[in-house]
């Protein structure tokens, strides 16, 4: 199966359809007035898509096991076609969308298997998915109505002296690439407090979207970040440093000693993040894409 360790969990919904055609307005009549000798048509089918939305991962190879919070089915007859619709809703990784084609798919079936004693005309049609919310795909048109640029700033004496190379930098710009957010500025400086204002100033003023400062976190002497930034902050917005701490915390107990920073200078988002590859790129993880809805705020905000 697909890694989805690194996502985080949120609300996930789908309704999926599937339409049952009949060969005849008896066989119409038949399930309204309950005279279908298999039995109440809607009801059993109804608890064959329930169990079905529940145990799609025991039938499709790469679906993940998730709990099922919520599945409705809905039926509407129009002429000689029973449409079919199925809501499920999970808080987890990964969509559900799969699970209410197969619940979709599976009620249609039943209602088949009921029916053909009665009727040898009938046919399954149009199984897809009508509505998806939740995830990734939610957050790409904030992208799109901002145009959103970003900055970023490796923070590191080692990688600004040429003795190492810089990794997480580079691993928060494919973070920031996934999401299409284009890259205005990549620098390298050292661990300086006088530097990294300096930096930050100018890149503000360019109204950059989002600046992404990465290392001069940690609690040596030389980790100046936090106390650079920190007094520059207009507006701080302490939800994204517990966010990442949280995230944090289920993959390693050293995250409590994070000491990332974020917040907003007039309308960039700043945000100060560790120097490690994998602090830098989990704590990516655990703020993105979720925080682009902080610039659909503020455009709101503009507006107003």
């Amino acid at each position: 199966m697909v890694d989805i360790t690194h996502k985080s969990n949120t609300l996930r919904k789908a309704i999926a359809q599937a339409v049952v055609r009949v060969g005849s307005p008896q066989t119409i009549e038949a399930i309204e007035q309950g005279k279908v000798p298999k039995g109440d048509v809607f009801e059993m089918a109804k608890t064959a898509g329930l169990f079905a939305a529940k145990r799609t991962s025991d039938m499709i190879p790469d679906c993940h096991p998730l709990p099922i919070e919520f599945t409705q089915v809905r039926f509407t007859l129009d002429d000689l076609a029973v449409l079919i619709e199925v809501e499920v809703h999970t808080i987890y990784k990964t969509g559900v969308e799969v699970e209410a084609m197969h619940a979709a798919s599976v009620v249609a079936l039943t209602m088949y298997d009921m029916l053909k004693p009665i009727d040898k005309e009938i046919s399954i049609e149009h199984i897809k998915l009508l509505e998806k919310k939740g995830g990734k795909t939610d957050y790409r048109k904030v992208v799109a109505e901002n145009d959103l640029k970003a900055s970023v700033i490796v923070c590191s004496d080692s990688v600004a002296a040429g003795k190492k190379e810089d990794r997480a930098g580079k691993r928060i710009i494919e973070k920031l690439e996934a999401y299409e957010v284009a890259i205005a500025d990549y620098l390298i400086i050292p661990d300086q407090k006088d530097a990294i204002e300096r930096l930050v100033r100018e890149q503000c003023e360019k109204e950059i979207n989002i600046l992404i400062l990465t290392g001069g976190t940690g609690l040596s002497p030389r980790d100046v970040t936090p106390e650079a930034v920190r007094p520059l902050l207009e507006r701080p917005v302490p939800g994204i440093e517990e966010a990442i701490r949280a995230y944090g915390q289920d993959r390693t107990p050293y995250s409590m000693l994070s000491r990332s920073v974020s917040g907003l200078i007039g309308h960039t988002l700043v945000l100060a993040l560790p120097g490690s590859t994998n602090g830098a790129a989990e704590s990516m993880d655990a703020i993105f894409p979720a925080v682009l809805h902080i610039f659909r705020v503020m455009a709101a905000f503009r507006h107003d």
